[in-house]
This record gives structure tokens, C-alpha cells and sequence, in this order.
């Protein structure tokens, strides 16, 4: 088993675990139960894995007499040896097959005497638990977890912000080196290869994902690779990103052309969709909020008459997981603080032809905003 390990300062994760214990007794939750993903990672440094045995971290809200404990199946034992389990003051739980771990939590969260009325369950912990869980616990209503650690993750502190830096750069190497993969003859598919292994060259621990969008497949937001040839005069699409040691990821997205763009209109929209991602990047401040930033991307787009062919929200929060919060979409209206991190990638894509899309991932700061990736902006150009 691969537990993700990924090394913090038990200060913080100490830090981590009592917010996230006074946050879930503010929302008047009794635990949290937290499954193998990037919210255990958040909190203890270790993401884990999730197969059909579970493992949870059970942390009681905040006035308590109950210490946070650690569930896991004896024969991962070790793969959560990192974990400073001494110093949060973490008890760890073993169980064997035979045994009935959703029953062991269930004791643990009734190990006061009382019932819980309310569990917050990880977002993503799979049915194969949620559903046990509600089993052994008839009377306690289980809510997502989301809605308290969204409050932490969505802030990220100094160390984490270095880290997105460091991931902006290492994306940013793999752009620039772009012209030794995007040729006239090659495919999608044969492009998207190499750059899969650049990501890890410069630094990321994977390629979470490669979308090499050719011609008519550029207007197609999430295209991901294909067979299609690339041709000469072709507008390309490329988004790409992964995590680098720590967890923390990157995403960046800039359109190239293979030679002078085939289509006419190319140059004169795609400076269009430059000023609208300039906009938005000038709207990001402390007090600002997601809508506004998601109307300055859109009106730029709109007014050139683009409107119906920017089809999705302008950007994501990022962090351990690529997609987060806070998402910036209009009807978001929180205040924008300093510490939050977010994509800003307004798109164009007119079906049939082609697309394009600019993406930066950017942190609100004391002054304004901080882009993490400084590639340029304008269309590249490569030579065919």
C-alpha cells in the first residue's frame, strides 16, 4: 500500500486537527469521519488509499473528552507509520479481517456513553462505507465533511502557498520546452506522451492530466488526446498539471499554433480572450468576490460577440486536490481573503473549428494578487 506520505510539521497538522475540531462544533457536528483522500492528507500528512477495508480517521468536535483515532486494517499498519501520532495526541485502532471496523467505529463515537446526533462523513468516502456506517448508527444523520473542511483547505498558509509556487514553476519548465513535442505529423496522442514525461522530469510525481486539443478538438473544453494528426496551421490546446512532492498541484493552460494560424479570425479572438483573462486577474483582491471575478473573464468575451462559446465556470480552487474551493462562478458571493488559490481560465470554443483557453493559477495576497505561472500569454507560435 502507498500511503502518499507527504511531510509536515506536526505543529501544523496539530493546528489542522483543532480547527477542524472547533469548526465541526460550530456547525453543531459530533466527528468527523474521514476516509483515505486529501482531506486525510490536510490533516494528518498521509492521504492514504481506499479499498474494501476501511480506514477513518474518527475526530470528535471539539469539547470532547474523546481523542481523535486513527481505524485502520492491522496489515497497513505501517504504511501510516509517518503519521506523528504521539505528538497530535492520535490514538491508532487496528482490526483484522473478521472483525467489524464500521462497528468499531461506532463504539468509538459511543464511547461516552451517548449516541452522536451528527456525523460529517468525508466527501468522497466511498458507498461501501457510508452506507455500513449508517447501519451501525440508525439515529445519527450523517452530512458531508466538505462543509467544514472546505472552511480550512480553501486558506492556505505560507508553506502551502511556496508550494503551489514551486508547482506553478515546474508546469511553466514543461511549457516552455512545448516546441520539442508539438510538431506538424505527429498525433495527440504521440504529443501528449512526452509531455506526460516532462511533468515528471521537472518535478511533479505524476501527470494528473494531459489535454492536447488539435484544430476542431481545441473546442472541446476537456478533450483529452486522440489520434487526430496535428496539421500545419492548426490552433492547439494544451492543459496540463500534477502534483509535486508534498501533494500540492498545478494547472496551467496556453493555446499554440503550429505555424501561422490556418483560420482568419484566430489572431483578432484570441486577443479578445487575452484581455478577458487580463480582466479577471485584475479583478482577484481580498474583498472581491468569485462573481465579479467570473464577470470581468465574460464581459470582454461577450461584448465581442463570444458569449455563448465561453461554456464554463472561469475557474477552480486548488491545492491537494486539483479541482477545490473556492470555485469562481458566477453566484459566488464570499469574499475573496488572502491565502486563497484559484485557476483564472476564461476559454473560447467555437465548434467545428477550433479553441483556445488561458489559464493561471493565482493567490490572493495582503496587496492584490499573485500569479504562480508567468509563461506568456500570447499565442505561441511554433515553427513547423
Amino acid at each position: 500500500m502507498s500511503t502518499g506520505a507527504m511531510k509536515q510539521d506536526p505543529t501544523v497538522l496539530s493546528a489542522r486537527l483543532q480547527r477542524a475540531a472547533e469548526t465541526a462544533a460550530s456547525a453543531n457536528i459530533d466527528a468527523l469521519l474521514i476516509s483515505p483522500g486529501s482531506d486525510l492528507g490536510y490533516l494528518l500528512g498521509v492521504d492514504g488509499e481506499s479499498f474494501e477495508r476501511l480506514s477513518c480517521l474518527v475526530l470528535p468536535a471539539a469539547g470532547s473528552d474523546a481523542s481523535p483515532v486513527l481505524v485502520v486494517p492491522k496489515l497497513e499498519e505501517l504504511g501510516y507509520a509517518g503519521v506523528p501520532a504521539g505528538e497530535l495526541g492520535l490514538e491508532m485502532a487496528t482490526w483484522v479481517d473478521g472483525q467489524d471496523p464500521h462497528r468499531m467505529v461506532a463504539d468509538l463515537l459511543s464511547r461516552d456513553g451517548g449516541t452522536p446526533s451528527r456525523v460529517a462523513v468525508a466527501d468522497a468516502m466511498p458507498a461501501l462505507h457510508t452506507l455500513p456506517l449508517r447501519s451501525v448508527l440508525p439515529d445519527t444523520e450523517q452530512v458531508l465533511a466538505g462543509s467544514v473542511l472546505r472552511e480550512l483547505r480553501m486558506r492556505k498558509d505560507a508553506a502551502e502557498i511556496q508550494a503551489l509556487r514551486d508547482a506553478g514553476a515546474a508546469i511553466d519548465r514543461v511549457h516552455a520546452r512545448m516546441g520539442e513535442f508539438l510538431r506538424v505529423g505527429r498525433t495527440e496522442a504521440e504529443v501528449g506522451a512526452d509531455i506526460s514525461r516532462a511533468i515528471v522530469e521537472e518535478g511533479h510525481t505524476a501527470a494528473e492530466f494531459v489535454i492536447v486539443g488539435s484544430g476542431p478538438n481545441g473546442a472541446s473544453p476537456h478533450h483529452a488526446l486522440s489520434d487526430r494528426v496535428i496539421n500545419e496551421g492548426d490552433v492547439v490546446v494544451v492543459d496540463i498539471g500534477g502534483p509535486i512532492p508534498g501533494g500540492y498541484n498545478s494547472d496551467c493552460t496556453r493555446t499554440y499554433s503550429l505555424g501561422e494560424p490556418r483560420d482568419a479570425d484566430v489572431r483578432e479572438t484570441y486577443g479578445v480572450l487575452q484581455a478577458a483573462q487580463r480582466a479577471a486577474v485584475e479583478t482577484v483582491r481580498p474583498g472581491a468576490t468569485p462573481s465579479e471575478v467570473d464577470a470581468a473573464a465574460r464581459e470582454p468575451i461577450a461584448r465581442a460577440g463570444f458569449g455563448d462559446y465561453f461554456v464554463h465556470r472561469t475557474g477552480h480552487g486548488i491545492g491537494l486536490d486539483v479541482h477545490e474551493e473556492p470555485y469562481i462562478m458566477g453566484g459566488s458571493e464570499i469574499a475573496l481573503e488572502p491565502g486563497m488559490a484559484f485557476s483564472v481560465e476564461p476559454g473560447i470554443y467555437q465548434q467545428g473549428h477550433w479553441g483556445a483557453r488561458i489559464e493561471d493559477i493565482v493567490v490572493v495576497t495582503e496587496q492584490g494578487v499573485e500569479s504562480v505561472n508567468n509563461q506568456p500569454h500570447e499565442l505561441v507560435v511554433l515553427p513547423t
